[in-house]
C-alpha cells in the first residue's frame, strides 16, 4: 500500500473478543475525530484474525481482512450494537496449525505458531502508524506484546464481565448489568405464578461483578461469584428462607458462570482450549438448579421445590447500548486521539475515579482485577456487603 503524502498518518483499530453495545461508538468516535485531524483510519475486520489473514499483494482482495472507514459509514452504525468490523478470539501469538492462513501454511506447520512477525509485516503493509485495539484482557494482552515489539499501540478495554486491570469501567458493562436487572425482574412473574426457585447464570468467568452489582440493585436475593467457592447446602438454605418471606413464595439467585462449589473447581464442558487458553465453561446454573431441588426437602419440610433454570447468555450482550455505553466510548475513543496527537502511545485508556485517565499499557498482563471479597461479599450470607457509598466510585465494587 502506498503512502498517502496528504495525510497526517494511518491509524488502525480493531475489535477482538466477545462483542458488548458501545463498540460501534467506540469505532465511530476514533474515526470522526481522527478524520477531522487529518489521519487516516484503516478498520481491521475480525480482530486480530484479520491481521494475520491479509495478503501482501496490492493486487489481492483483502476486502474481508480491513476497510477504509469514513465519517458516512461509521456514522450509520455508531448507535447500534455490536461490531460491524466484526470480531474473533484468536491470538496471533498462539495460533493452531488449522487456523495458519493457506498462504502461510509452508512457513508455519507447528501445532502452535507465532505469527506476530506476520502481523507487524502486514500493520507496515498498511502503513499503520498506530494501533487501537478494543478488547478485554485476552485481546489487549496481544496489543501489549505488539508495544513490547515496539508496535505504537493504544488500547481501549472492552468486557462486559468489567475485569480489565487498570480501569474502573469497560465498555459494555453498563449494558450488561441493566439487561440482567431487566431480564431478572422479568424472570420474576414465572418464579412468582409457580413459587419456584430462580436460579439465573451470568457472565463472569473469573470475575464475579456481572452478579454481584445486579443483587446490590435488588434483582436478587443472593449471587455466587466465582472469588468464592459456595457451600451448595448453604446457598439452598437460604434461597428457601428467601423464599418463605416472600409473599410470593419465590427467590432469586445469580450465579456467574466461573463460580464454582466448595472443594472443586470451574465446571468445563471437556479440555478444549480457545487460542488464550481458556476452556468452556460447562455449565453451572445447570448444576446448581439440580443440587438445590434434591437439597429442598431437607429445609422445606421434606417437600421438594421445584427450580426455573435459565442462562441469560448472549441476551445481555446484544442489542443496542445504554446511556453509559453510548458516552463512555466516545469519551475512549477521543482520548485515544488525543494521545495520538501528542504523540504518546504504549497506554490503556481508563476511568478512574469518575475521571477519565489513561494508564501504562501492560497493566493489563501485570495483575488481575477481581471483586475485593473481604470488602463487598458476604460469604456466609452470600450476598453483597458495604458500609458506606460515601465517596465511592459509580459501581462501587469495581473500583480500583
Amino acid at each position: 500500500m502506498k503512502n498517502n503524502n496528504s495525510c497526517r498518518g494511518i491509524i488502525g483499530i480493531l475489535t477482538g473478543g466477545g462483542d458488548v453495545p458501545g463498540l460501534n461508538p467506540a469505532i465511530r468516535a476514533v474515526t470522526i475525530r481522527a478524520l477531522r485531524e487529518g489521519y487516516k483510519v484503516i478498520g481491521i475486520r475480525k480482530g486480530w484474525r484479520g491481521l494475520i489473514d491479509i495478503v501482501r499483494d496490492e493486487k489481492a482482495d483483502n476486502s474481508e481482512n480491513y476497510e477504509v472507514l469514513t465519517e458516512e459509514l461509521v456514522n450509520k452504525v455508531g448507535r447500534t450494537g455490536g461490531t460491524f468490523l466484526h470480531t474473533s478470539r484468536v491470538n496471533p501469538s498462539k495460533t493452531s496449525r488449522e487456523r495458519v492462513p493457506h498462504h502461510l501454511k509452508d512457513k508455519y506447520d507447528k501445532d502452535v505458531n507465532d505469527l506476530t512477525e506476520e502481523v507487524l509485516s502486514n500493520l507496515d503493509f498498511l502503513n499503520i502508524d498506530y494501533l487501537i485495539p478494543i478488547g478485554g484482557d485476552d485481546t489487549l494482552s496481544y496489543g501489549v506484546r505488539l508495544y513490547q515489539e515496539g508496535f505504537k499501540v493504544i488500547a481501549i478495554p472492552k468486557t462486559m464481565d468489567n475485569d480489565v486491570p487498570g480501569t474502573d469501567y469497560c465498555i459494555g458493562f453498563s449494558t450488561c448489568i441493566t439487561r440482567t436487572i431487566s431480564l431478572t425482574h422479568s424472570l420474576r412473574t414465572s418464579a412468582g405464578s409457580h413459587e419456584r426457585l430462580l436460579v439465573l447464570e451470568v457472565f463472569g468467568r473469573y470475575a464475579g461483578f456481572t452478579a454481584i452489582l445486579p443483587t446490590l440493585a435488588g434483582a436478587a436475593n443472593r449471587c455466587v461469584i466465582p472469588e468464592h467457592n459456595f457451600d451448595i447446602e448453604r446457598l439452598t438454605e437460604l434461597m428457601i428462607q428467601d423464599r418463605f418471606s416472600n409473599p410470593s413464595r419465590y427467590s432469586v439467585v445469580l450465579i456467574s458462570e466461573g463460580a464454582a462449589f466448595s472443594g472443586e473447581e470451574m465446571i468445563f464442558q471437556d479440555d478444549v482450549t480457545d487460542d488464550y487458553g481458556h476452556k468452556k465453561l460447562g455449565g453451572i446454573g445447570d448444576m446448581v438448579s439440580d443440587q438445590m431441588k434434591l437439597l429442598s426437602p431437607k429445609f422445606n419440610n421434606s417437600k421438594p421445590i421445584n427450580v426455573i433454570n435459565q442462562k441469560l447468555g448472549y441476551m445481555v450482550r446484544c442489542g443496542d447500548p445504554d446511556a453509559i455505553d453510548s458516552i463512555v466510548p466516545m469519551a475512549f475513543g477521543n482520548l485515544a486521539l488525543d494521545l495520538i496527537i501528542k504523540g504518546i502511545h504504549g497506554r490503556l485508556i481508563t476511568l478512574r475515579n469518575g475521571r477519565y485517565d489513561n494508564a501504562p499499557i501492560d497493566i493489563v498482563t501485570s495483575t488481575k482485577k477481581l471483586v475485593d471479597v473481604d470488602r463487598y461479599y458476604n460469604i456466609d450470607r452470600l450476598r453483597p456487603k458495604y458500609n458506606s457509598f460515601e465517596l465511592q466510585p459509580l459501581f462501587l465494587m469495581t473500583g480500583l
